[in-house]
């Protein structure tokens, strides 16, 4: 919201007052991303785990955070889980009670209590339970018969999955319900369907049969098999095994599909004019033809900011194979760039096909003297876990052609800043743009 981009505009700067350097603001029009629609939730119903060894032995107790159900707190990071509770069945607990509870398979469990604050109290389980809401819980103390017992407050269901296996049968439709997993009678006949709705109705009479269709980032894909008014039935070819699981608000490509959807939605419109008072630049996503770069400049244009950067965020199949005239009709513009969004590239064009379609718009844009930036998964596994694979190194090494990398966040995004300022720092000496610079070897120093 414009709220909460004033507010990391604000810290930018202040970063900037601090540091003396100077930090420009990409701010993204999110364009017409179609998606998966909600999913009919899971059941309300919590899977506590304790970790254990080899041999099935609990090493690790897990904890449950209770909070009140007057005055809830927020659950500490150590904690697997948080029920509400009374809060005057909190205020009887001391360190080291027990409390007993039947969960939801009808096993008996013990919760230790090991740690009261003001805001809540930590117990621990030696043991697996499967908690509801209104399981009741029971304070004991030694011997005696329960002094004290309360419920499990209500919380929220789990998230809703579809699991799709090869060969299944999915409906996509226009209709705005809730998707559900497909149904068996006793024999193992189907009797309904898996159904996903997606966020996008128009698309549903735009397809055609024998197109393909991928979810997911690509993790699941299919062919569409029969096209009627309101919806449209996928065969899957692609999934796990075992079976890949669809959540709701997940991308969906059609990359073979001839698709009439407008460049920018409304929301972009009205995101627009905050972006143009407050971005250094802005980038538009699925610019998919001249079309689509001649509305945002004339947006541009309406708002009086003739002078701020745009940059073309390729994510197609119809982008790429777009991208020379687009380019020419942005390099009208005062400052224009090019973004490799590989992530939905990669499903449009193929996994195998992504290797060559980079080096084409490097090239193109080379050639136009317009800069790239290198945007998708780059040090990911680094950013996100703290430890970097050899591919993504690699990867890293080759955004070094492009003017600019983009990295996701992650909780070890300054490492993975660091790795990168130190690769791209390295790779000056040896590569320019697609040039290798042949600059004398540190090997041919090394004596034996």
């Amino acid at each position: 919201s414009p709220e909460i981009w004033q507010a990391m505009i604000g810290h930018l700067r202040t970063a900037e007052q601090s540091l003396g350097q100077k930090c420009r603001i990409f701010m993204d029009l999110g364009g017409p991303k179609i998606r998966t629609g909600d999913i009919e939730p899971g059941p309300k119903v919590i899977h506590i785990r304790p970790t254990r060894d080899d041999y099935g032995i609990t090493v690790i107790p897990a904890r449950i955070w209770l909070t009140s159900s007057e005055n809830p707190s927020s659950v500490p990071d150590d904690c697997a889980a948080q029920f509400r509770v009374s809060e005057s069945f909190l205020k009887c607990l001391n360190r080291c009670d027990e409390i007993t509870l039947t969960d939801a398979r009808k096993k008996s469990r013990k919760w230790t209590v090991v740690d009261i604050t003001e805001s809540g109290s930590c117990v621990e389980s030696i043991k697996a339970c499967y908690v509801r809401p209104g399981t009741a819980i029971q304070l004991k103390n030694g011997k005696q018969t329960p002094r004290v017992q309360t419920e499990i407050q209500d919380f929220l269901p789990q998230e809703g999955i579809l699991c799709l296996r090869k060969d299944d049968m999915v409906l996509v439709t226009s209709d705005s319900v809730q998707g559900t997993n497909e149904e068996r009678d006793s024999a193992g006949n189907i009797i309904k369907p898996a159904t996903i709705s997606c966020t996008m109705p128009a698309v549903v009479t735009q397809v055609k049969a024998g197109e393909s269709i991928w979810f997911d980032d690509g993790k699941i894909g299919g062919v569409i098999e029969k096209v009627e008014p309101e919806h449209f039935w996928v065969r899957i070819h692609h999934a796990r095994p075992e079976g890949s699981k669809l959540r709701s608000a997940k991308g969906i490509n059609l990359p073979d599909s001839q698709l009439n959807i407008a460049a920018l939605t409304g929301e972009d419109l009205r995101n627009l004019s905050f972006i143009a008072e407050h971005a250094d630049v802005v980038e538009m996503s699925f610019a998919n033809s001249v079309t689509d770069v001649q509305l945002l400049q004339e947006q541009l244009k309406r708002l009086n900011a003739e002078t701020l950067p745009i940059v073309l965020k390729v994510e197609t199949r119809k982008g790429f194979e777009n991208l020379p005239r687009m380019l020419l009709t942005a390099m009208r513009w005062p400052c224009c760039g090019v973004m490799i969004a590989r992530g939905d590239l990669a499903v449009e064009c193929g996994y195998e096909r992504l290797a060559e379609v980079q080096e084409e718009i490097l090239s193109v844009c080379e050639a136009a003297h317009v800069p790239v930036i290198w945007a998708t998964q780059v040090l990911e596994n680094l950013a996100r876990k703290g430890v970097p694979s050899r591919a993504e190194i690699s990867d890293a090494v080759m955004a070094h052609r492009a003017e600019c990398v983009m990295l996701n966040k992650g909780p070890h995004i300054t490492e993975a800043v660091e790795a990168l300022d130190n690769i791209l720092k390295r790779m000056q000496s040896h590569q320019r743009k697609r040039r290798p610079m042949l600059r004398e070897l540190r090997l041919a120093h090394l004596t034996t």
